[in-house]
């Protein structure tokens, strides 16, 4: 205060304003927001769209939201493209505490969280990710079976969704049926490769970031896969120059979860907005999966890429022949006291309110 002191008395502030302003620079010193780290894991590149939308919408979201108030701030470590753990494994890692909020794909996880697959065994009903999305965070509220599974992991589920519009083919030759699926041999993740069943094709099972260098060495014919996923991952580049554009429809492939020891930690307020964000990240994605999508096929075709459109009658034949494996499916969960017969009703009958182009009602039959 000396440089205050040796003002001329009549220019020297009063006690008064001095106290204000020492409270002043007091009360900011203790309103300085709290620091908080969170590490976000996912074994997919920043390139895929649910790893872009984190970084490019959530995380900007969650740290607007919470600086409104100034009493908590986010130190973000992004931990992307397999820099703590591979695609196979972030569920394993977030177990471990490798991670505090990560992105599951939940296809390779069918053995821990089942009823995450409801969509996957009831293909051909819709391509609509936001609907989709919702819809099952709906029944994760309605069957509380669903979040459990995520518990017993050392999870919390935040939201299951969608990144696709609808699952394609993509071929080294032209195809335009299940009838040319005979002898090949294709790709894909994991209960979708049930749909191939009785076609005469040889299942493969893996992960996209593995397609095109299967393509470059033979080692697969054709890969079952979302467009917007196939432009990312090059696989044109790669030797698969011909969809087939089934429009097999979309499904819950993605969770957000977080590590419950971690969660059981945040502030209240931390974990409201990181719900609150949450579901806005959750239909931002399905809208984005479905908007990128127009530009996806362009961009294919550009690649060079031909687009072989599956007739309706060829589609309607594919669904017709699959088994029942929603039925199957279900009824294998139902054996291990979960609901699974509930469950695929409680989907159908969702879709079937929101109007969508159903064409095998797997619950009916």
């Amino acid at each position: 205060m000396k440089h205050i002191l040796n003002l001329p008395r009549s220019l020297a502030p009063s006690a008064a304003v001095v106290a204000i302003v020492t409270a002043a620079s007091m009360s900011g010193a203790i309103a300085a927001p709290k620091m908080l780290s969170l590490t976000a894991v996912d074994g997919y590149p920043p390139r895929a769209l649910q790893v872009k939308t984190f970084i490019n919408f959530f995380i900007p979201e969650v740290d607007k939201r919470l600086a409104k108030t100034g009493d908590y701030k986010i130190r973000w470590n992004q931990a992307f493209a397999g820099q703590i753990v591979k695609v196979r494994h972030v569920l394993t890692g977030m177990q471990q505490g490798l991670g505090d909020i990560g992105i599951v794909t939940t296809v390779f996880h069918q053995d821990k969280v089942p009823m995450q697959a409801v969509a996957y065994v009831a293909p051909f009903v819709t391509s609509d990710a936001v609907l989709l999305s919702r819809t099952v965070d709906q029944l994760a509220e309605e069957f509380p079976a669903m979040r459990e599974a995520w518990a017993k992991y050392n999870q919390v589920l935040l939201t299951s969704f969608s990144v696709i519009d609808s699952y394609q083919l993509f071929f080294t030759r032209k195809v335009s049926s299940i009838k040319d699926f005979k002898g090949m041999k294709i790709a894909g993740a994991g209960l979708n490769m049930r749909y191939l069943t009785g076609t005469g094709a040889t299942p493969v099972f893996g992960s996209m970031v593995h397609y095109y260098n299967k393509f470059q060495t033979n080692s697969i014919d054709g890969s079952m896969l979302w467009t917007d996923a196939a432009v990312a991952f090059k696989l044109v580049d790669g030797g698969a120059k011909y969809m087939l554009k089934a429009d097999i429809g979309t499904a819950n492939s993605k969770a957000l979860t977080m590590n419950m020891d971690t969660y059981k930690k945040l502030p209240k307020a931390v974990r409201d907005v990181i719900h609150e964000v949450t579901a806005l990240y959750r239909d931002h994605t399905g809208k984005l999966a479905l908007s990128d999508a127009g530009n996806a096929y362009k961009k294919f075709a550009a690649k060079g890429g031909t687009i072989v459109q599956m007739s309706a009658a060829a589609r309607s034949d594919w669904a017709k022949f699959m088994p029942n494996i929603a039925k199957d499916w279900a009824a294998g969960l139902d054996k291990k006291g979960l609901p699974g017969t509930k469950l695929v009703r409680a989907y159908m009958d969702k879709m079937r309110a929101a109007n969508q182009p159903i064409l095998r009602h797997w619950d009916r039959e």
